[in-house]
């Protein structure tokens, strides 16, 4: 493994999972950026963190979401980084995984970002739908950003991540816009990272296995506005991408109506979620707990109805 390799981490009240993170990434990274996102006044375990070699820890004080965490993280990273590892708190990579990524980039110039395959090891079966239909080794539109290994040079062209985002839809943001320059990414599901989505209930809905993952009513406005926020930009540069995020997202609306109460009220803040990022809104009255104001797009028609 000859790239030289940082490793950015993000942290939200972080357990002792993040401790577990970063000793696994100092093992191939050579420089490990901590930015915990832990509002001014709770207790983290993240400060710690510091006192290990080749380690830096950024707190914020307030909760600027995952966009704004991780371009601080970015303008840390040292001279002559020539790869970037983006983490979870709760991602621990496995001994060969990053020298996996790695081979990939240095086997193929046309690769700018390599990911794993997240793995619920509980279930014993990948997060992705249908996986065992995948090839091993296969292109993606969008990758999660936890375990993704990105060149430096996809994010100099591209730019920093999309921070009016927060949290949700934020690596797909990033992910489009790598391919719009010219970027392949690629998935190995060869790779496994052991990989936390949350709390999900599985159900059946005409014979159809979905899940239910139990977001607060908040997030769900922001997973729909930004999912169609990113349809209308990128729908005629990757079409079958957004006719895929369409139909997921139908099922997804269906399984809230189905399974999650308050039923009618979360189905309502879904659907004004779609209307607002298809009209290109943000709805101050859904921004997520103690979320800065200063991370909003200005262009944006920001309302509180």
């Amino acid at each position: 493994m000859t790239l030289k390799i940082a490793a950015i981490a993000t942290a939200f009240f972080p357990d002792e999972r993040l401790a577990a993170v970063v000793e696994s990434a100092l093992k191939s990274c050579e420089q490990v950026v901590v930015v915990d996102n832990t509002p001014e006044g709770e207790e983290s375990s993240a400060g710690a963190l510091a006192a290990l070699p080749g380690v830096r820890v950024l707190r914020s004080g307030e909760n600027l979401g995952l966009g704004a965490a991780l371009n601080l993280g970015v303008r840390q990273i040292a001279p002559g980084t020539e790869a970037v590892l983006f983490l979870d708190q709760d991602s621990v990579l496995g001994t060969e995984l990053v020298a996996g990524l790695v081979a990939h980039l240095e086997g193929d110039p046309t690769i700018g970002i390599a990911a794993p395959a997240p793995y619920d090891v509980d279930r014993g079966k990948y997060y992705e739908t249908r996986a065992f239909l995948h090839a091993t080794v296969k292109d993606m539109p969008v990758v999660i950003t936890s375990g993704m290994l990105v060149r430096r040079e996809v994010i100099e062209k591209v730019g920093e991540f999309r921070e009016d985002f927060f949290v949700d839809h934020v690596d797909n943001d990033f992910c489009l816009r790598a391919r719009a320059a010219g970027f392949r990414i690629i998935r190995d599901k060869r790779l496994k990272l052991e990989h936390s989505l949350g709390k999900r209930e599985e159900h059946s809905i005409a014979g159809v296995s979905v899940t239910a993952s139990r977001h607060p009513t908040w997030r769900v406005y922001w997973i729909a506005r930004n999912a169609m926020v990113l349809v209308r930009e990128h729908k005629r540069a990757e079409p079958g991408w957004a006719f895929s995020t369409v139909f997921y997202m139908c099922v997804w609306l269906a399984t809230r109506a189905v399974f999650e109460p308050p039923r009618k009220e979360r189905v309502g803040v879904a659907l004004r979620g779609f209307s607002d990022g298809l009209r290109g809104k943000t709805n101050l009255k859904y921004l997520p707990p103690g979320a800065s104001l200063s991370v909003l797009a200005p262009k944006e028609e920001l309302t509180t109805r």
